[in-house]
């Protein structure tokens, strides 16, 4: 249609500002909500259908942030993946770790030794306080509770330390490997780990007194982001979402993997549906990962870190200056990777977000065949149309907080 101008652009205007709106045919604006950082959490673009101040139609664009990691794992062998696994969800990257190693070794049939399953469930549990604090803080920043933030970034930084007292890097550790994880745990690893677990359920109570009595916060987050539990199990929603509905469906408990059946801990859940109700899982929910970390740190057995699997895992650096056979392995293992039996294989575990899942295809040789990423940021964000429809706008940023995605686990 070709574009004619208002003969008089003011009084146009005015006319329009002055006529009464009719039920028929109300007047409706398009709004681009990002691609930007803030409030969105990453780079989405969501197109919104507004009436008045209520939300008709949202629609997320994703496609910003594409990195094809699951097109690069092809061209990468088996151990150079792990280090792709890291930038999914760069928020929770041991989980990424994790899920891929799982994966893998179920295809080599090997058997890992229980002192490196501990530790695995040890840094998962780990990384997911630091992923729950990251999501606290920008969340609560979002609705104005700027303190905070700063509160939860102090924990934080706290956890990053452990993380790189174990691996050596503060974000992307590569630190769970195929066939055990990287290094074992560092001389005074229980001394640092025990300071920080023992306080840190007083700073989860200090969280709680900042915001549970904010009436603020109370209205800005009860009976918001509602979404019925039949959408979010179509959609393939699953996590804190789900268990706020009162769905108490957690991967650790269902199938567990990595021994997490050897600890006691229980799924928090909420019936409210809205977004207080995500935020009080995500509460207990560190509560309960600290629970998990102390009886990790405890009972944490002896033993070797790495699998008995000399074709698959990097021998001891002094074996490997004295036995030609060690020296071989080496070789062969850094040049060109460990052959992976040929088949296919699917394995999920519990993310912070939900539930993220791998499946591999092996041709025998020492990359990938394929790899699919099941990613909970994914899933998720499908909700977000059935959420913000007949919403506020001023809800909206409460209610895609409350979802906790990464556009990195999203558009991976």
């Amino acid at each position: 249609m070709k574009y004619q101008p208002f003969e008089d652009p003011v009084a146009t205007i005015q006319a329009l500002q002055e006529a009464p709106a009719s039920p028929s045919s109300p007047r409706r604006m398009t709004l681009n909500m990002g691609p930007q950082h803030p409030s969105t959490h990453g780079v989405l673009r969501i197109v919104i259908e507004l009436e008045g101040e209520t939300i008709t139609e949202a629609t997320p664009d994703i496609g910003f942030l594409h990195t094809g990691i699951e097109k690069q794992c092809e061209f990468t062998n088996w151990h150079q993946t792990t280090t792709l696994t890291d930038r999914v969800d760069y928020l929770s990257n041991i989980g990424n770790n994790l899920v891929y190693a799982l994966t893998v070794e179920k295809l080599l049939q090997i058997e890992i030794p229980e002192r490196a399953q501990w530790l695995r469930v040890l840094m998962a549990e780990i990384d997911r306080l630091n992923s729950h604090l990251v999501w606290l803080g920008t969340h609560a920043l979002d609705i104005g509770a700027m303190s905070m933030f700063f509160y939860c970034f102090r924990e934080r930084e706290d956890i990053l330390r452990l993380k790189e007292m174990f691996s050596g890097q503060r974000m992307m550790t590569s630190y769970i490997r195929v066939g055990g994880v990287a290094l074992d745990a560092p001389r005074g690893w229980e001394k640092a780990v025990g300071g920080f677990i023992r306080q840190f359920p007083s700073k989860v109570d200090e969280y709680e007194n900042l915001l549970d009595n904010n009436p603020i916060w109370k209205i800005r987050t009860q009976g918001v982001g509602h979404i019925s539990i039949e959408d979010m199990l179509d959609l393939g929603v699953t996590g804190p979402m789900l268990r706020g509905a009162g769905i108490a469906l957690d991967v650790r408990k269902t199938e567990p993997y990595s021994c997490y059946q050897k600890f006691d801990f229980t799924v928090p859940t909420r019936t409210e549906n809205d977004v207080y109700a995500r935020y009080r899982v995500r509460m207990e929910e560190m509560r309960q990962s600290a629970r998990i970390i102390t009886q990790a740190m405890e009972g944490m057995p002896g033993g070797p870190y790495v699998a008995d699997a000399p074709h698959v895992v990097l021998p001891d650096r002094e074996k490997m200056k004295t036995q030609m056979e060690s020296l071989i392995y080496h070789f062969k293992i850094v040049t060109e990777g460990p052959r992976v039996p040929a088949g296919e294989v699917y394995q999920a575990v519990e993310s912070p977000r939900g539930e993220i899942a791998y499946y591999i295809v092996s041709d025998g040789t020492s990359k990938p065949y394929r790899l699919h990423m099941r990613t909970p940021s994914f899933g998720n964000l499908q909700a977000l149309p059935v959420m913000l429809r007949n919403t506020l706008i001023a809800d909206s940023i409460a209610a895609l907080g409350s979802m906790d995605f990464v556009l990195g686990d999203t558009d991976r």
